[in-house]
């Protein structure tokens, strides 16, 4: 799992949103991102970029737990609280795996244990070349 957050400290994106991968298992990864205002939008509320990239980094970290390269194939987020400060946490799980495809669900919850947000991702995992 070291591969995955290893990955993970290199994405540029994330780094710059404060977001940090805090554990990874077999299917499963949990982020946090601490809400700054940078990540507020034009109302004074948590941007809803800000959360989705939260998710999205955890789908991402359990997509890729298994050892085998996966990209995301499509996503969808439902948003259902709103808030200005704090600290998010995205958990990740793995729902489905098939070959090839790994249906994952994301919820993404505040300090208190609130649901922010859930997320769904569909990814699909890259076979690697056979080497001889």
């Amino acid at each position: 799992m070291d591969s995955v957050r290893a990955v993970a400290e290199q994405d540029a994106f994330a780094r710059h949103c404060g977001i940090q991968i805090v554990d990874v298992g077999p299917g499963t990864a949990r982020a946090r991102m601490r809400l700054s205002p940078e990540h507020l939008n034009g109302l004074g509320v948590a941007h809803g970029a800000a959360i989705f990239a939260l998710a999205d980094l955890a789908f991402a970290a359990a997509c890729n737990s298994h050892g085998i390269p996966a990209l995301a194939i499509n996503v969808s987020i439902n948003y259902l609280k709103s808030l200005k400060e704090g600290v998010l946490t995205a958990d990740a799980r793995e729902v489905s795996a098939d070959g090839r495809l790994g249906a994952y669900a994301v919820q993404v919850s505040d300090e208190a244990g609130d649901v922010v947000a859930t997320f769904q991702g569909l990814c699909y995992r890259k076979l690697l070349p056979k080497t001889e």
